[in-house]
């Protein structure tokens, strides 16, 4: 493996070890405080240089015993990650500074990011409220939703956190990142969720049937759009619908393509292109026609018009 193969590996590893520290709903030590009304249950943790102690709830023994989980967890990944920073100073890695666009952008992803995981779980099917999206997102469970939507919601998050670690969103938007992000979107459903797909595939209310994808062909499309002499934006709508219509992966392909779109709108200060939940109906109805018919001059101008999310008005 050469030295920017293993860098590439070491950069995503990272990155997936801190989106997992994110989705740790209470990151701190477990602290009982207890007065004449009960127990109750705080996180304690170092800020810079003081110690702040937050509240969780009243206590309970099983409570208590996830918090300890958690903070097992959160240990044990922030050790690999001050692993994974040090082979890659070991190996020459220097973290490029973000440009101020870019910066911004992350930032807007950031506030914007619980409404964009639920605009996409409802794309998905995902029988999901905005709270109960919320809830999961927050503190990781919900009640009255199945254990398979949750664990769907819990996998956007992962992704979304994956895409806005600094050093990934340097990374190129090649075939490689798309992949990884598959794998965290069919995390629990696949064991090889993020493998190019080699089985054939139907799709629901459509007469198109997706040929089976060939590793280097996928490869070479996606270096073509993203050095083609395309505006960014129309780069980003050409590699969501390309992922979209490909079905590269076994399942999670239209997840995976609008994150994937989104690692390009981020890094080049865009904005986000994500479908809003009153136009799923309408989106989906024009991604049949683009699906039979290819000609994307239709779902394009309507991705543009519809579902780019810019940071400020033109």
């Amino acid at each position: 493996m050469s030295n920017i193969e293993l860098i590439r590996l070491l950069i995503n590893e990272k990155a997936e070890a801190e989106a997992r520290l994110h989705l740790i709903p209470y990151d701190g030590s477990p602290e009982i405080k207890e007065n004449k009304s009960g127990k109750y249950l705080y996180v304690r943790k170092r800020v810079g240089n003081r110690l702040t102690s937050t509240y969780v709830d009243i206590y309970s023994d099983e409570l208590y015993q996830l918090l300890v989980k958690n903070a097992k967890e959160s240990r044990e990944l922030k050790k690999v990650i001050r692993r994974l920073t040090k082979k890659l100073a070991d190996l020459g890695y220097t973290s490029n500074e973000l440009s101020p666009e870019a910066v911004l952008n992350l930032d807007f992803a950031r506030a914007n990011m619980k409404t964009s995981i639920y605009d996409q779980a409802v794309l998905e099917g995902v029988s999901t409220t905005f709270p109960q999206t919320e809830d999961i997102i927050e503190n990781g469970t919900v009640n009255g939703m199945t254990a398979s939507d949750v664990q769907k919601v819990l996998n956007l998050k992962h992704a979304w956190e994956f895409i806005l670690d600094e050093d990934v969103l340097q990374a190129d938007c090649d075939y490689y990142l798309l992949s990884y992000i598959a794998k965290l979107i069919n995390e629990g459903f696949y064991s090889e969720g993020g493998r190019i797909r080699s089985v054939p595939v139907a799709i629901g209310g459509c007469d198109y049937v997706p040929p089976i994808p060939i590793e280097n062909v996928v490869k070479g499309k996606i270096h073509d759009i993203v050095e083609s002499n395309m505006k960014d934006i129309d780069k980003a709508v050409r590699i969501l619908l390309y992922t979209m219509r490909t079905q590269i992966f076994i399942d999670g392909n239209k997840r995976a393509a609008v994150i994937f779109a989104n690692h390009y709108m981020i890094s080049h200060g865009l904005g986000l292109l994500v479908i809003p939940e009153k136009e799923v109906s309408k989106f989906k109805k024009l991604l049949v026609k683009y699906y039979e018919n290819e000609n994307e001059k239709e779902i394009k101008d309507f991705l543009i018009k519809k579902c780019w999310r810019k940071m400020k008005e033109e």
